[in-house]
């Protein structure tokens, strides 16, 4: 637990968090639905049940991107919904694409320092049991070369990024005005009999 700590908000700005609702806990029946959402993620760990804030975890081992578990406000606002919702899908849509990228770089990789080996006429492993590698600027080819393969996954995947983002943004600012409103709004008068 030493790993995880709490998510600062980062990407909200002093306005935002000056005006961000009490602290809630969350009732019984939403902490069941939270730690059961967060147990088909990418990383095993849960936050402590009575947490009020979004939690980072440790780095996933094929994506090597650190996992947010979101807090789910007991009275979370439709458009607050809206919003963690869209940030859970895009962490997954990011956690996707890594661990694929991830996956195909380390593949590709061994393929062509196999190769390479192979040219040379050497063997994966050495006589002394070390793996053997290539220098620098062989794997100069390696990145180039792989880099210049997936341009176009990498400029589609930027572009996406991009749009997430600011869509993102664009519903943090909702928020945050919803926000604002729900506090300067007239409380309605109770009347007593």
């Amino acid at each position: 637990m030493a790993a995880l700590r709490p998510a600062r908000s980062a990407l909200l700005s002093p306005l935002c968090r000056a005006f961000a609702g009490p602290s809630y806990q969350l009732s019984p029946e939403r902490a069941a639905e939270r730690r059961d959402a967060a147990s088909g993620r990418v990383s095993g760990f849960c936050p402590p049940r009575k947490s009020c804030h979004d939690w980072i975890g440790p780095p996933d081992k094929h994506s090597n991107l650190r996992p947010i578990h979101f807090y789910v406000p007991e009275n979370e606002s439709p458009l607050e919904q809206k919003l963690r919702k869209l940030r859970q899908e895009t962490q997954e849509w990011n956690q996707q694409f890594w661990a694929n990228q991830n996956l195909t770089f380390r593949k590709e990789k061994e393929e062509f320092i196999h190769s390479r080996l192979k040219a040379k006429g050497l063997e994966l492993r050495a006589g002394s049991g070390q793996k053997a590698t290539l220098d620098a600027e062989e794997m100069a080819d390696f990145y180039k070369e792989f880099l210049s393969k997936n341009f176009l996954k990498h400029m589609y995947y930027n572009r996406d990024w991009y749009k997430r983002n600011f869509a993102i943004t664009f519903f943090m600012g909702k928020v945050a005005l919803e926000r604002v409103w729900n506090k300067l709004r007239p409380k309605p008068k109770t009347t007593s009999t």
